[in-house]
């Protein structure tokens, strides 16, 4: 790792020390890693090169909406090869959060997160979005691991 000097004035200097502080860092190294990464992460998206992505998308709706809940899984099943997981929790008598894990080239993640935000009825939409080197493979288990066998895998290594 190396080392690298910045100066920053005292009133910045002081409001970052307070960020840090409520954000839990342990130190300002490790908060001003993560800023620059963040920054990347969202120039690769500015510029189009973010290649594949894992995200992370989150919403609040009303599944009193006329026939929103319908909507969304259906535009779930339509993008399916998106999908990795789905995680629905009642928060009221009015209101669902769901948590969707995707993976994908970035513009379709993206897309699908955005058109999801934009149904009537979805609020507090995020999507969190990380770049990702495919990577494929194979592997084999071997007699002491329950089976044998050789399969292929792909994993989405995080860049960055």
């Amino acid at each position: 790792m190396e080392r690298v000097t910045i100066s920053l004035d005292e009133g910045l200097l002081e409001q970052f020390d307070a960020y840090i502080g409520r954000k839990g860092y342990e130190n300002r190294s490790e908060a001003i890693r993560d800023l620059v990464r963040r920054r990347l992460e969202e120039d690769r998206a500015e510029e189009g090169r973010g290649g594949h992505a894992v995200g992370c998308l989150s919403y609040v709706y009303n599944h009193h909406q006329r026939e929103l809940g319908r909507r969304l899984t259906e535009a779930q099943h339509a993008r399916h090869d998106l999908m990795l997981s789905t995680l629905h929790v009642h928060l009221d008598h009015e209101n669902c959060l769901e948590v969707v894990v995707l993976q994908g080239d970035t513009p379709s993640v993206r897309q699908f997160a955005e058109a999801t935000i934009a149904e009537t009825g979805v609020r507090h939409g995020h999507l969190h979005l990380v770049a990702a080197e495919v990577v494929r493979g194979q592997h084999s288990h071997g007699p002491g691991q329950g089976h044998s066998h050789a399969h292929d895998h792909v994993h989405f290594k995080p860049k960055s």
